[in-house]
């Protein structure tokens, strides 16, 4: 069979997959072994599956494929960040970050091929919004990064961060199916308490997320909590209100019992003023929350510059005397275009970490 006509075999539920097997002749329980090796052992060659025999391996590799992704090329950054340059099967490109810490290794995934959401400040809604990745390709940057882990600093990863490329929201079904194979116990069997999805702030869906029962943590990309602000730096939100938001977040935290996290940077002439810390503050009543202040990194667009460290103080002095867990988050992985807004696939000559 021509292989474009082929199934990817990783779309297949297990019970389909079996239910497949025993059509073709073959024994259930074949099925388990095949899925053991695809999401388990993340093997993507029929060939090396040595407990099939070879009748039903010639058989899988006649009418199945197992697409792939893997990693162009890979950037250390003087902080020990390592930047991943994913091509996918259709040639595409996406960017995973693993961020080692002394307590922490941090798996940054993306979820699109771009973004469908138009943040002035970040570099990745400057692209094209081509496609949002299937949850294999989502899965297979945990696995891979996972396996860097191991490999860089001889531990594996921790905790996973959908903070990569594109609005994880904006793919809901492919990243909660991702989420399922990446917690599985059969698979990487990953704690969600220690997968974080991170957002610009869609009320349908951080609901959704509460309806459906997803047991991770939820971080919101607010950089304003004053309504023209936030439309001016985040455009999309002229159909989303502040209070709208709350609403959805305060369902969230009912349901979740969890501690939200607002992102938060601070930009010299945007929200530098009394009044912007005031607006946050208001906004974090009736939440239980921990606020991030990022410090902003660069992406050419001169309108947005760091604020002063005076407002950073006084950014600080004010949730704290409003009993706000707060911190101050440091870039990591600047001088390689690996820091949170900067991820755009840009075109650099480096040195892989494979050679």
């Amino acid at each position: 069979m021509d292989d474009s006509k082929k199934i990817d075999i990783r779309v297949l539920t297990l019970i389909q997959l079996r239910n497949i097997f025993l059509k073709k002749g073959l024994l259930s329980y074949r099925a388990d072994q095949v899925y053991n090796w695809i999401w388990n052992k993340g093997i993507h060659s029929f060939d090396l599956m040595t407990n099939i025999s070879k009748e039903s391996r010639s058989l899988l590799k006649s009418n199945f494929k197992i697409n792939r992704i893997k990693f162009d090329i890979s950037q250390k950054s003087i902080d020990g960040t390592i930047k991943n340059t994913v091509r996918l099967n259709d040639n595409n490109l996406v960017e995973a970050v693993l961020i080692p810490t002394i307590n922490r290794k941090t798996a940054c995934v993306s979820s699109q091929v771009g973004c469908s959401l138009n943040c002035e400040f970040c570099a990745t809604s400057k692209m094209k919004n081509i496609r949002n990745l299937k949850k294999e390709e989502i899965f297979d940057q945990v696995f891979l990064m996972n396996k860097q882990s191991l490999n860089y600093y001889n531990k594996p990863l921790t905790n996973i961060v959908f903070m990569g490329m594109g609005e994880p929201l904006m793919n809901y079904k492919n990243v909660i199916s991702a989420i399922d194979k990446i917690t599985d116990p059969s698979f990487l069997g990953f704690s969600p308490n220690r997968i974080t999805i991170s957002t610009s702030g869609i009320p349908k869906f951080i609901k959704k997320l509460a309806d459906d029962k997803i047991k991770v943590g939820l971080a919101i990309s607010l950089h304003s909590a004053r309504e023209k602000i936030r439309e001016k730096i985040m455009p999309f939100t002229k159909n989303i209100s502040i209070e709208k938001l709350k609403e959805s977040l305060v369902y969230w935290q009912n349901k979740n019992k969890k501690i939200l996290t607002l992102e938060y940077i601070v930009w010299n002439s945007i929200n530098d003023l009394k009044e912007d810390v005031y607006a946050l503050i208001e906004f974090c009543k009736g939440l239980l929350v921990k606020v991030n202040l990022i410090e902003y990194n660069p992406i050419g667009n001169p309108i947005f510059r760091k604020a002063d460290n005076s407002v950073i103080e006084l950014y600080k002095k004010e949730l704290s005397k409003n009993k706000i867990t707060m911190t101050i988050r440091k870039s990591r992985g600047k001088d390689i275009d690996a820091a949170c807004g900067q991820l755009a696939n840009k075109s650099k000559i480096f040195l892989s970490l494979n050679q």
